[in-house]
């Protein structure tokens, strides 16, 4: 029961933090920044997560494919509006190499019906308090969501944004890798 009040705590503090980003960001949709803190592409894949079926999933699993690690949650604005371009994204590039991660901070019953609900088509794990950490290790300074980062097939990050990332600037990032 500890561990579900931590998951919790770590949920609401980084809504509002998200909640900051998307008001700083005057609901442009734009990313703060490329460039947000180091990635320690490392540790992100060396994380074990459950996914919605609460079996453990090891990121090093996606190795050697383009990656976009999405730490996400169903009740933050942004992550709704973009979460559509990255299901699309994935029909298109899935096949190429591209896979997208999401990394969901809250409840899974939450989760699985926003899953339900969009239709998301790539893997979705449950971060919990763990899931914030990695978040902070993959460079997540602000601690806001929805905060995405994109590794290439030789392990390296190429971007990370806070915010909200459009679709067709996603696409023209991680198109030329595949």
């Amino acid at each position: 029961m500890k561990r579900h009040h931590l998951a919790v705590i770590v949920a609401v503090l980084f809504g509002v933090a998200g909640a900051f980003v998307y008001r700083e960001l005057g609901n442009s949709h734009k990313p703060a920044a490329i460039e947000g803190g180091e990635v320690d592409v490392a540790a992100v894949m060396a994380a074990t997560l459950p996914n919605l079926d609460n079996q453990p999933q090891a990121l090093k699993q996606w190795q050697g494919k383009v990656l976009i690690v999405n730490f996400w949650a169903p009740w933050c604005p942004p992550c709704r509006e973009e979460i559509p371009g990255f299901i699309d994204l994935q029909k298109k590039y899935g096949d190429k190499g591209l896979t997208f991660v999401g990394i969901a901070l809250d409840e899974p019953s939450r989760v699985q019906a926003f899953v339900d609900e969009v239709g998301i088509n790539y893997p979705v794990l449950i971060g919990g308090a763990e899931g914030g950490q990695l978040s902070t290790v993959a460079g997540n300074r602000l601690g806001g969501l929805p905060y995405t980062v994109v590794i290439d097939r030789q392990g390296k990050a190429i971007a990370n944004f806070t915010g909200a990332v459009a679709e067709k600037k996603l696409e023209a990032l991680v198109a030329p890798l595949l």
